[in-house]
């Protein structure tokens, strides 16, 4: 798949949904063909010090995360995890490896947290060895990673995204409209 085969928007993601169906298999769909993910892990951790600082706690204040492979046809075409402040969603779906339906954002505003900002910082480089495998990237393969903070209205992070894809398989498209 070259870079020209998918272009991925983030307005999709960032939007409650209705019924039952995420974004990422509404998406896909859409374009005639087939998204699913893999959860590799959902709970409690210790937060990275760049996610602390993100989520305005403390290093190794629990977390909760979701991590996860996203699949087009059956390749892999990102990870991403997804950390929550554990105040926010410790003890709900989100701490879970179940499908979420309507995915997590709208179970972030069936929780009464809802986005109203959302920052994404990206940058390029090699993957770990790690991040090779999982992807099925080759060794002179580089990733981007996309790093996606959502504030709520208050200014209160509610989540913070972690993505990393490979280079030459994705093509990311930002669209603003002005006034």
């Amino acid at each position: 798949m070259s870079s020209s085969d998918w272009v991925s928007t983030s307005a999709p993601y960032l939007t409650p949904r209705q019924g039952g169906r995420d974004a990422w298999s509404e998406e896909t769909a859409a374009r005639g063909r087939r998204g699913r993910q893999s959860i590799l892990h959902a709970g409690e951790v210790p937060a990275p010090a760049d996610v602390a600082g993100l989520l305005g706690a403390a290093a190794g204040q629990p977390v909760v995360v979701r991590r996860r492979i996203m699949y087009l046809d059956d390749w892999p075409c990102e990870l991403t995890d997804t950390y929550y402040p554990a105040h926010i969603a410790a003890g709900t779906r989100l701490a879970g490896t179940a499908k979420i339906p309507g995915g997590a954002v709208t179970l972030l505003a069936q929780l009464g947290h809802v986005g109203a900002l959302v920052r994404e910082d990206v940058t390029a480089g090699m993957p770990s060895d790690e991040e090779r495998r999982l992807l099925r990237t080759g060794p002179g393969e580089p990733a981007l990673r996309l790093t996606r903070l959502t504030l709520d209205g208050g200014g209160r992070p509610i989540q913070v995204d972690k993505m990393t894809m490979p280079a030459g398989r994705q093509r990311l498209r930002y669209e603003h409209r002005m006034g």
